[in-house]
């Protein structure tokens, strides 16, 4: 199985896990696939990057509205092109800046979107933005499966917003979920880089699944009181 399946499936599996909203659940699955950007194949694609943000900070600056989403996509390709791959965008302090940087993109768009359209949907308007991301980092065979399911799932499950802090958590769940897989593999993760250099392995990616799924019981606790008692009572 290839790199992005495999951690694309792990994504959507934890993303069931702790999530019932679409939306959220489409932000894991695009978070597993964007610390592989600081691959050698994946320059071409950080160069656009750059250049996209480019041209929305200047396009932004020119009509004077707010251009920080510019600078940010900026920021991300920089943040790829000089990171070494395995390294920063895989350890802790990475999934934290990108969880970060991605959810600014995403909070930051829906607020600029908003001010210059009449789309009351503010639902529909913030998958669309997902979509767009989704585009930024996803490659097109994930793109031909994600699209089409995305906009399924919409119809079939209820329209409930997410809050800001739901978005920085199932892009941090996302991207935490790569580095989980990836500590699996012989040449491990350095959790701490840049701050140190030392790796972990199997033995982190297995403690680390464990308190996952302990968290997702503890999320759910109330739900399953529900269900238990339904039967005792």
């Amino acid at each position: 199985m290839s790199s992005y399946k495999g951690h694309s499936i792990f994504a959507l599996i934890l993303a069931v896990m702790f999530f019932h909203n679409p939306l959220l659940i489409a932000l894991t699955f695009i978070g597993a696939n964007v610390p592989d950007f600081d691959h050698k194949f994946k320059k071409e694609s950080v160069y656009k990057m750059i250049i996209l943000g480019l041209i929305v900070f200047i396009s932004l600056y020119i009509l004077k509205l707010p251009y920080y989403v510019g600078l940010i996509i900026i920021f991300l390709g920089l943040t790829f092109y000089f990171s070494e791959h395995r390294s920063f965008t895989h350890s802790i302090f990475g999934v934290l800046t990108l969880a970060s940087a991605i959810s600014l993109i995403l909070i930051w768009g829906f607020q600029l979107v908003g001010v210059v359209t009449v789309l009351e949907d503010e639902y529909l308007l913030l998958a669309v933005l997902i979509v767009l991301v989704g585009f930024l980092f996803l490659n097109k065979r994930l793109l031909l499966f994600f699209i089409p399911l995305f906009f399924v799932s919409l119809f079939l499950f209820p329209c409930f917003m997410v809050g800001y802090v739901d978005i920085v958590l199932s892009l941090f769940l996302g991207l935490f979920s790569h580095v989980v897989l990836d500590s699996f593999t012989p040449a491990g993760v350095k959790i701490f880089a840049p701050l140190s250099s030392r790796k972990v392995f199997r033995n982190f990616g297995l403690c680390m699944i464990f308190l996952l799924v302990v968290l997702s019981l503890l999320v759910h606790v109330s739900v399953l009181f529900d269900f238990f008692r339904g039967f005792v009572f």
